[in-house]
């Protein structure tokens, strides 16, 4: 996969992000409004600039000592696009089939509920997208794209992992290898919502298979 990083103008903690990037390279960097802010107080080189710019302010663009370096796309606040979506969609426009972003989660919860539906949205662009915040990795799997998906327990972002309906049915779900499995159920929107909450990985390895729907996939940790 051709991926790269996403930095949002949402609550990006910079301790959190410099501790997530410390293992992590990406060819290719995208700043969200007020994420220019984050990428400067880390020393983050964007090759993107993309929002209105109504948090950060329009000024302070002006002041960024890197700004010649950087490729713009600068949108007025009246918009239809939130800057968010812009992002993913320049991502995807940029070839790019996975993203890692940062400051998606955590803050206002019209913005994060919007986020968790761009992902979903983004799949259809064919871009993978991964939220990350301090205690969890969110993203979407589609059953029109993959029936299935394994999990390999060194590799998970938490010690939890929950699986939530994204469309209104999801059917078919088989959970192998978990601590609670399931074989062939179907969970919705208005019943039994939160049948795949909270599970884990028993053995290295555990796998999910489903046959209809959109999942929201979450790996989760406790705070620390």
């Amino acid at each position: 996969m051709k991926r790269c990083l996403i930095i949002t103008g949402g609550p990006a903690d910079p301790e959190f992000v410099s501790r997530f990037l410390e293992d992590k390279k990406y060819e290719y960097v995208i700043a969200v409004d007020a994420g220019l802010q984050v990428c400067k107080q880390l020393g983050i080189k964007p090759d993107l600039l993309v929002g209105d710019f109504d948090t950060y302010g329009r000024e302070e663009i002006l002041r960024y000592e890197n700004l010649s370096e950087c490729k713009l796309d600068i949108h007025r606040p009246e918009k239809d696009e939130t800057d968010t979506e812009l992002a993913f969609s320049d991502a995807a426009a940029a070839g790019f089939t996975e993203a890692d972003v940062i400051g998606a989660t955590g803050g206002r919860l019209d913005h994060e509920l919007s986020n968790i539906f761009l992902a979903a949205q983004a799949r259809k662009m064919g871009l993978f997208v991964n939220l990350y915040d301090r205690q969890n990795k969110v993203y979407v799997l589609d059953a029109k794209l993959e029936k299935n998906h394994t999990f390999e327990k060194k590799k998970m972002y938490g010690t939890y992992i929950s699986f939530l309906p994204l469309s209104e049915t999801v059917s078919g779900i088989t959970l192998t290898g978990f601590r609670y499995p399931l074989h062939n159920k179907t969970i919705s929107m208005g019943e039994n919502p939160g049948l795949c909450v909270s599970n884990e990985i028993e053995g290295d390895r555990a796998e999910l298979t489903f046959s209809q729907g959109v999942l929201l996939c979450m790996e989760t940790k406790d705070r620390t």
